[in-house]
């Protein structure tokens, strides 16, 4: 208990407004207050962000140019149910988005996707959703109806 107090105070003494003791180590590491209050800032603009619109991507390059190949399998799969309409963000031009967005979900990987604020996951689970038709019905709880419904009907 004691050399936690010693550390506490050697922290608070370096000037950092937070300590951060790692249990592992034993070690405390000082954050500063700008440094924490930015993450803080950055996690509740990704909430906005996430809410804003019904359909939420955050991606490696554009919908009309992604960077990788997740990204890309990510853009085909909305496309090929009809959902152009989505907000989507290049986390290549901003690293701080790249790595708080990670951690906002709790995700490792980009790209991530979200539905009506709810973090759906990343091109995985939706090529999953796509494969086992939940995509369909969850495009339908937002109110977009899967252009497959409609080439599906075309066909027969």
């Amino acid at each position: 208990m004691n050399s936690l107090i010693r550390s506490t105070a050697r922290c608070m003494r370096s000037g950092a407004a937070a300590c951060l003791l790692r249990p592992a180590d034993g070690l405390v590491r000082a954050a500063s207050a700008r440094f924490l209050c930015a993450a803080a800032d950055l996690q509740k603009d990704l909430g906005e962000m996430v809410k804003k619109d019904k359909v939420v991507v955050f991606m490696k390059g554009t919908p009309a140019q992604p960077m990788c190949g997740f990204s890309n399998a990510v853009v085909q799969i909305l496309r090929m149910h009809g959902v152009d309409q989505y907000a989507s963000y290049n986390v290549l031009e901003d690293q701080e988005l790249r790595e708080g967005v990670k951690v906002f979900s709790n995700w490792p990987t980009i790209p991530q996707v979200y539905f009506n604020g709810e973090f759906v996951g990343g091109c995985d689970i939706l090529l999953q959703m796509h494969q086992n038709g939940d995509l369909v019905d969850e495009l339908k709880k937002l109110g977009i109806r899967s252009a497959l419904l409609d080439a599906e009907k075309e066909s027969k």
